[in-house]
C-alpha cells in the first residue's frame, strides 16, 4: 500500500483507512505527510460509485470514521503536547514541520485560539502541529475541545460531502475518477505550496 495515495488507503482499508489517516495526520507529528484532504474528497466520490465498482464505500460509515479520526486525533495531539512540552518541538528536525510550527504560532498570535484552531484544519502540516502546539502553549482544555470539534466537523464532513455531491451530480463519475483525484491532490497541496513560497519570500 502506498501511504501517499488516497485511493490505496481506501481500496485496502475502506472507512477504517479514513479513520487511521485522519487520526495520524491530526494527532501524530509523523503523520504530517498523509493525504488528509484528498482522502476525504476521494472517499466522498467513492460513496457514489456503483456497488460493482472496484471501490465502493458507505457515506455514513465514511463520515463516522472521518469525524472520529479528526476529533480523536486532535485531542491526542493536544494531550501529547501537554505532556511533552517545548522540548518535544526542539527535537523536530524536519523542515516542513518546523515551518508548520512557526505558522501555527503565527495563527495563534494573529487570530487567537478560536479562529486559529478552526483555520488550521484546512492547512496541511499546520493541522498536524497546531494541536500539540496548543497543548504546549497551555490553551485551556475546554476552549481547545470546543473549537477543535467545530473545526474538525467543518473540515471532515465538509470535504467528504463535497466529494459526494460532485460524484452524485456527474453521471458516470467512475470514468473520470483518476483525473478528478489528481486535481484534488493538486488543490490540496496548494495551501502548502503557498506557505513554502511565503516562507521563502520572508527568508533573507
Amino acid at each position: 500500500m502506498n501511504p501517499l495515495d488516497a485511493t490505496s488507503w481506501l481500496s485496502d482499508l475502506g472507512a477504517t483507512g479514513v479513520f487511521l489517516v485522519l487520526f495520524a495526520e491530526t494527532g501524530l507529528l509523523i503523520g504530517f505527510f498523509l493525504p488528509g484532504d484528498s482522502l476525504l474528497f476521494t472517499a466522498g466520490l467513492f460513496c457514489t460509485t456503483g456497488a460493482s465498482a472496484p471501490v465502493h464505500l458507505s457515506l455514513p460509515s465514511v463520515l463516522a470514521a472521518a469525524v472520529a479520526g479528526a476529533l480523536a486525533g486532535a485531542q491526542a495531539g493536544f494531550a501529547l503536547g501537554r505532556r511533552g512540552g517545548r522540548p518535544a518541538l526542539a527535537r523536530i528536525a524536519n523542515p516542513h514541520l518546523r515551518r508548520g510550527v512557526q505558522r501555527g504560532e503565527e495563527l495563534l498570535a494573529r487570530y487567537g485560539y478560536a479562529k486559529a484552531i478552526v483555520l488550521a484544519r484546512f492547512i496541511p502540516v499546520v493541522r498536524t502541529v497546531l494541536n500539540p502546539l496548543a497543548g504546549i502553549l497551555a490553551v485551556p482544555a475546554r476552549t481547545f475541545a470546543l473549537w477543535q470539534v467545530l473545526g474538525g466537523l467543518l473540515w471532515s464532513v465538509g470535504v467528504t460531502v463535497a466529494g459526494f455531491v460532485l460524484g452524485a451530480s456527474v453521471p458516470g463519475i467512475d470514468r473520470f475518477l483518476l483525473p478528478i483525484i489528481a486535481a484534488v491532490v493538486v488543490l490540496s497541496l496548494l495551501p502548502l505550496a503557498l506557505e513554502l513560497r511565503r516562507a521563502a519570500t520572508k527568508a533573507p
